[in-house]
């Protein structure tokens, strides 16, 4: 595959190449007063050809772009000034025969004749090869942040699994009637986890779906001690978005909300979308404020996700999370329109 891909830049540089040289030979020669091309333009332009040929594919790899200016530069000077004796001493007898001078003028002639054309045939190739480094630089970056986006993934399902089989463990030691509702709820939720968010983008209303699921499993854990609303806004079909970020919010809620009290537990989560595609997620939970909430705002998952939201929604999203005596509140915007639709 690799090969391949050099192969294909191989031949994009090779016919860059020529219709470079093509358009400055044409430059070179054209003469309003005398259109044809005569011989001796060949020749010059063949020379210079080859010499900055010399230049781009042995001169910049060796001393350039090692940063070896100095012997760079040398050897650049060397290399115009073998073309100019070549010019004077063996083209200019041949096609003019006694024609230019063999003095100081006539040298001078010569390099503001060959210094245009090689420093253009030199300039492009320089670009062309700063442009395909900038490729893969862009290339080694997308790499690593999908590395990245895969390992901060797969840290969610551990996270969630280690939460929720310890719910299931307590709940089957009680002999509860609401342990096979939990395997079900948890059993569709792991699938969803598992083998539909492989993607980098996933519908927005399957995710949505998901999270409501997930929010039933955990409010079986609070029976009657307290109200869990969840509640959607909006056309939620023809969107996608990035998979298990809302989720840990969710997670976050009921875990710090039981956590720090028995009783009068309040989770509120809304989801939204507006017609242009802006998703606004809001869930709020209240907790006890005497008790030990110093981990209310950090923790694997939450920095987790603004891992992700940085790198998935740089520019697209904003997150705030505020916390009073008594209640803690997540809003999640994000730009979806900005990064994937249907």
């Amino acid at each position: 595959m690799r090969r391949t891909a050099a192969t294909l830049m191989s031949s994009r540089e090779l016919i860059f190449q020529l219709v470079l040289h093509f358009l400055v030979f044409i430059f070179f020669s054209f003469d309003r007063y005398h259109p044809q091309i005569a011989a001796y333009q060949v020749t010059y332009f063949l020379t210079y050809a080859v010499a900055a040929a010399f230049i781009n594919y042995w001169m910049l790899p060796l001393f350039f772009y090692r940063k070896k200016y100095l012997q760079f530069f040398l050897s650049f000077f060397l290399t115009l000034g073998a073309v100019i004796v070549l010019e004077e001493l063996l083209w200019e007898p041949i096609y003019f025969p006694g024609q230019r001078a063999s003095t100081f003028p006539g040298v001078f002639f010569s390099l503001v004749q060959i210094l245009p054309v090689i420093s253009i045939l030199v300039g492009f190739k320089f670009a062309w090869d700063a442009l395909g480094k900038q490729r893969e630089v862009d290339e080694l970056r997308n790499t690593v942040q999908e590395s990245e986006l895969q390992f901060l993934k797969s840290q969610i399902n551990p996270h969630f699994l280690f939460n929720n089989l310890n719910n299931l463990y307590a709940y089957a030691i009680e002999n509860s009637p609401k342990t096979p509702a939990i395997i079900l709820e948890l059993s569709s939720v792991l699938r969803y986890m598992l083998y539909e968010c492989r993607e980098k983008f996933v519908p927005l209303s399957k995710e949505i779906a998901q999270l409501e699921n997930f929010t039933q499993l955990n409010e079986l854990q609070i029976e009657e001690r307290g109200e869990v609303r969840f509640r959607t806004r909006g056309n939620t079909s023809g969107f996608q978005i990035a998979p298990l970020i809302m989720i840990v919010f969710i997670e976050n809620a009921f875990k710090h909300s039981q956590a720090s009290q028995s009783e009068d537990i309040f989770i509120d989560i809304e989801v939204g979308v507006s017609e242009q595609g802006r998703l606004d997620f809001y869930c709020k939970n209240n907790y006890h404020p005497t008790s030990n909430t110093a981990s209310l705002s950090q923790g694997i998952g939450l920095e987790n996700v603004k891992k992700r939201l940085d790198l998935i929604y740089p520019d697209a999203h904003r997150l705030d999370i505020t916390e009073t005596e008594d209640l803690y509140t997540v809003h999640l915007s994000i730009a979806l329109n900005q990064n994937q639709q249907v």
